[in-house]
């Protein structure tokens, strides 16, 4: 033990220092990170990073139909679903390697 009886104490904060830096990076590198959604067929498409911001959608002119707008709104939503689930498992897959898959509070990245 350390002179002044908190080496284990320094060890962790060390610890957690590192780890706060280490999911700012994290942060960082997610929000490059650009997955894609599709809906109709590919017909609608949602891209959204894994900082979980939606950054595009495309959609094929020959789907709008303006008698049927629901439809479009449909697969917009459908699209945007899809990127978001699979841009959060890979944020969270990333932040596991970083936690250890512990769920430590105040170590989220902030989304």
């Amino acid at each position: 033990m350390s002179p002044s009886g908190f080496g284990g104490m320094e060890s962790i904060l060390r610890q957690a220092q590192k780890m706060q830096k280490q999911m700012a990076r994290l942060q960082e590198d997610l929000k490059e990170r650009v997955v894609e959604g599709t809906a109709g067929g590919g017909v609608v498409k949602a891209h959204v990073n894994c900082a979980m911001e939606v950054l595009s959608i495309k959609i094929d002119p020959e789907v709008v139909d303006p008698s049927d707008v629901t439809m479009l709104e449909d697969l917009v939503v459908a699209a945007i679903s899809q990127a978001t689930k699979e841009a959060q498992k890979i944020r969270d897959a990333e932040m596991a390697k970083v936690t250890g898959g512990l769920g430590l509070p105040g170590m989220g990245l902030g989304f």
